[in-house]
């Protein structure tokens, strides 16, 4: 023993053991001096609250997409499995198997991204039944589902994959609908809120339908068809066609995705002589029974030696008339004539106070501001005020037009334009209920009401006689205004419009209808008034209006509304759709031999297992809740 203990040996083991101990004495050192790591927490869930019309029915709603992944240097079978995946996937085996053959030693490859909810269960359980678990998975990917496809879709917009909104509400209440800072409610998930429109969807569609029809009758390029509320300003339907599917929002073009009643701004024609008459009107400068004569043709020569002329669209004289004769026939030598008895900043200052030259502020993207011009400006010229006057020289939106003709409609006060009608947290708890909000008077009470009496007599006898209801009045106006596009007019190009209110007794609803480049008969009074008449007569049956000879039903008053029966689980497994969580709660807890995995808010709109599968001890049933 004594001769295995030498000296040099010793020293050989001591050395490097000593090297060890100092390499790890130092290292502790060095890491005693840093400072403490802070420790960041995980990033809580957001669930996006659901966009929903006035009366609850989900337009946007919350769901799960999957990425179907696979790892292919772990696959034994490519050609057997493609196989199977492949009618799961809507792809051919060729495909699948392609995709693997290209790098069969990769550890990564996305076989198929965004699949659904029922797709994903049922590749899994077709993964689990050939035992592929080792080399498949599905990557979460929270989304939006929308169960009315194209309706409203340039209103409710789209969510893009990065969770952020793309257009309409989804884009304007992103902060609503998912707060990144919100609070944290329940474990690691800060929900949204839940935006309810002023839309109702099933009126809505009725509308989208003869929008729809008119479409195709006409082979126009495009129409708009908006309805709302004259006493709150709640905007009842919004139509813009072309329309985009919102589930295939990716693949449209960007002509379904425009939202022309906000961002289009065009010259409106004679449908504006309503506000210009209204300003003359209310000013005093034109009496409701002063004369003006008419031969056909505006014609004057300034000092300055320039000469205007402006042309009725109908080339015979009218000869003696007012004020509501010049709109009954949409005469524009009247209107011209008018026009120079007003100064021009007051003539611009009544067109501001009913906004137009300034965006309506409703809660939609993009929204354009219009063209009106000021006295001051170089573009304004001795004609200007005339042809203004006429709805020419000026550019509009469709929901500035609204907002001016709801002023009309609620006696001369506008309430603003709103597609908000309700926002609630996840349960369901309102926090903000809309209320009206009115802007500034733009006209006195009887000068609205002297309007509205001269539009009636536009559909009595005028151009709007198409619009006319056998059993509700109602007051028109129609425009036909060539295009006006890239600084010049743009040949037989028209757009074809029509504005109703009614009944006229007590103003409730204003329609408006915008048809672009109709091919054919183009006339607002011809092919525009005929649809305010069936949009009309629509939103009169569905809300129920009154009308003259309408049957009378008498009702008790009292209505009986049968409960929910409680859910009972037998020996199978019971249907849950349709279900309120709250119909839940008494099952998760007296059933302690299952498992309830419930995600989500609202209602059941998908279980697994599914209804009629026996039941068996600690089975784990899923519940995947919607509004």
């Amino acid at each position: 023993m004594n001769t295995f203990y030498r000296k040099p040996r010793l020293w050989i083991v001591l050395i490097p053991c000593a090297l060890v101990v100092f390499y790890i004495l130092s290292r502790f050192a060095s890491l005693a001096k840093q400072p403490e790591p802070v420790l960041t927490a995980s990033m809580p869930t957001i669930e996006r609250g659901s966009i929903v019309d006035r009366n609850g029915r989900p337009l946007a709603v919350v769901t799960n997409f999957y990425h179907f992944v696979v790892t292919p240097k772990l696959i034994e079978d490519i050609d057997g499995f493609s196989a199977l995946a492949a009618p799961l996937l809507n792809m051919t085996q060729e495909e699948i198997a392609e995709k693997i053959y290209r790098n069969p030693k990769g550890s990564f490859l996305y076989i198929k991204k965004k699949i659904t909810q029922a797709q994903r269960d049922e590749l899994y359980k077709m993964i689990e039944d050939h035992g592929f678990t080792n080399f498949c998975r599905f990557d979460r990917l929270p989304g939006r589902v929308y169960p009315m496809n194209d309706l409203a879709s340039t209103l409710i917009g789209f969510m893009g994959d990065s969770g952020k909104g793309l257009g309409g509400i989804e884009f304007s209440e992103q902060n609503l609908l998912s707060p990144e800072n919100g609070i944290v409610e329940s474990g690691d998930v800060i929900h949204g809120k839940n935006v309810f429109l002023t839309i109702d969807a099933n009126l809505q569609y009725k509308l989208e339908k003869i929008a729809k029809d008119t479409m195709n009758s006409t082979k126009a390029a495009s129409l708009i068809l908006l309805a709302a509320e004259s006493k709150t300003g709640e905007i009842l339907s919004y139509i813009n066609l072309p329309s985009v599917n919102l589930n295939e929002y990716t693949m449209a073009s960007s002509e379904e995705k425009r939202d022309r009643a906000a961002i289009n701004a065009y010259e409106p024609g004679s449908v504006f002589k309503i506000f210009t008459a209204a300003a003359y009107v209310d000013s005093g400068r034109v009496g409701p029974n002063t004369l003006i004569h008419t031969t056909g043709t505006y014609l004057r020569t300034t000092n300055l030696g320039e000469t205007i002329k402006i042309e009725c669209h109908d080339p015979h004289p009218h000869g003696w008339g007012t004020i509501r004769e010049a709109l009954e026939y949409s005469c524009n030598d009247a209107f011209a004539q008018m026009s120079e008895t007003m100064g021009n900043d007051e003539f611009v200052s009544y067109l501001k106070k009913f906004g137009f030259g300034e965006r309506t502020g409703v809660e939609l993207p993009g929204e354009t501001k219009g063209i009106l011009k000021s006295p001051s400006d170089k573009s304004w010229s001795a004609r200007t005020k005339a042809t203004i006057s006429i709805g020419q020289e000026i550019s509009v939106s469709a929901l500035q037009m609204l907002q001016a003709s709801v002023a009309i409609a609620n006696h001369g006060i506008p309430p603003k334009l709103t597609f908000i009608k309700r926002i609630t947290d996840k349960d369901g708890n309102d926090e903000y209920v809309h209320t009206p909000e009115y802007k500034t008077r733009v006209l006195k009470s009887s000068t609205a009401d002297f309007i509205i009496s001269c539009m009636e007599k536009v559909t009595q006898s005028g151009t709007g006689h198409r619009a006319a209801l056998k059993d509700v009045s109602i007051g028109t106006k129609t425009g036909t205004a060539q295009i006006f596009e890239n600084g010049r007019l743009l040949e037989n190009q028209y757009i074809s419009s029509c504005m109703g209110i009614f009944p006229v007794e007590d103003p409730q609803i204003v329609v408006y209808i915008v048809i672009e480049k109709a091919q054919g008969e183009n006339l607002g009074g011809r092919i525009a008034a005929p649809v305010i008449k069936s949009a009309a007569n629509e939103i009169i049956d569905y809300q129920g209006q009154p009308r003259e000879g309408a049957a009378s039903l008498e009702h008790s008053g009292v209505v009986s509304i049968k409960e929910n029966q409680p859910i009972q689980i037998g020996k199978t497994v019971p249907d849950f759709t349709g279900r309120p969580k709250r119909d839940l709660v008494p099952v998760v807890d007296g059933r302690k031999d299952l498992n309830f995995q419930i995600n989500g808010e609202g209602w059941v709109v998908r279980q697994s297992p599914a209804p009629g599968t026996p039941v068996t001890e600690n089975m784990t049933i899923e519940l995947n809740l919607e509004y």
